[in-house]
């Protein structure tokens, strides 16, 4: 399926044949690669026609960066070194939680309480060791494209409304688009696209104390404008700075909310997140906690906001989530 005949997210909502608002079966019957499909060669060539300087800039924090992780689920990752003899030296590493750091979350991350995983793959599919939906799926395909950063940071400053980097904010689609249009970057089809909205820098700066008082923070506002923005640009993933992609705590007039979803016992909740509908029935891949404040000063600072991405996700066959190791090139 081209571009061209990709069917607009109001068309999507208006299905019969699959979950209104998915994306289900469009590119193929086993497709279990989502809007990844819209990551084309075209795309790679694209995205290597930016490269310019040759400034390569690294996109991922270091392991054990977010800890305690903001999941409150993850211990700290364990590295060990050992030898067998003194001229040698090896390593592995205990309690590696892959979605504690920078991350791409694939589409086995999240199903959605009604229509399940992304394509329908049944439940019990989703284990260790089977392929369905599994990172594998990305580190095989590669993620190479086109990249382009919308700076919130500078944009809200601005225009004279800083983002409080742990306060919510739910930024619009109109918002994005003034941001392109301020920044002059076109919003292409197969893009990656990357939102700073300062919250690991802000983090990284904090005590502990002020972490555990934090009220929230800014991201994607939760829509089916949102929704539809992402899906009509034909983005193939989108990832930004802070921990979910979406603005904290979720909007309660989304009309995602269910009130009767009882809370985990322990880690966040996703009731009314973003998360659901755009994991399970876009196909939407996100990243988490990348590291963008290097990259939003080269921007800044050559007035280029697109570049070469490069992402290449741990070859786990089953896995759920991965360190992205991202690159931006221009």
């Amino acid at each position: 399926m081209s571009s061209s005949t990709v069917p607009s997210y109001e068309e999507l909502r208006r299905r019969t044949d699959a979950p209104p608002g998915s994306s289900w079966h469009l590119f193929g019957p086993d497709d279990q690669l989502g809007t990844l499909n819209f990551l084309t060669p075209q795309s790679a060539l694209d995205g290597a026609a930016l490269v310019k300087r040759g400034r390569v800039v690294n996109l991922d924090y270091p392991l054990n960066t977010f800890v305690p992780s903001l999941a409150g689920t993850r211990p700290a990752t364990e590295h060990h070194i050992f030898a067998n003899n003194p001229n040698h030296r090896d390593d592995w590493l205990d309690s590696f939680y892959l979605q504690s750091t920078s991350q791409v979350d694939g589409l086995r991350h999240i199903r959605h309480p009604r229509h399940g995983f992304y394509g329908g793959v049944a439940d019990d599919r989703v284990a260790v060791g089977e392929p369905a939906l599994g990172i594998q799926l990305l580190a095989e395909k590669g993620l190479v494209g086109r990249g382009i950063l919308l700076d919130a940071v500078r944009y809200f400053e601005r225009v004279g409304e800083p983002l409080a980097p742990d306060a919510p904010r739910g930024i619009t689609p109109a918002e994005l688009d003034a941001m392109a249009a301020h920044f002059g970057v076109e919003v292409r089809s197969g893009d990656i696209l990357l939102l700073r909205t300062g919250f690991a820098e802000h983090w990284l700066r904090s005590t502990p104390a002020q972490r555990a008082a934090r009220t929230g923070g800014p991201g994607l506002h939760q829509s089916e404008e949102m929704l539809a923005w992402l899906w009509d640009h034909r983005i193939s993933l989108a990832a930004a700075d802070n921990g979910g992609l979406e603005a904290f705590p979720v909007d309660p007039a989304s009309g995602w909310v269910i009130p009767d979803e009882p809370p985990p016992p322990r880690g966040p909740s996703h009731n009314g997140m973003l998360h659901r509908p755009l994991i399970a029935l876009l196909g939407l891949i996100i990243g988490e906690l990348w590291k963008l404040d290097e990259l939003a000063e080269d921007c800044a600072a050559d007035g280029v906001y697109e570049f070469l991405l490069t992402a290449k996700p741990l070859n786990l066959v089953g896995g759920v989530g991965s360190p992205p190791n991202a690159l931006a090139v221009k």
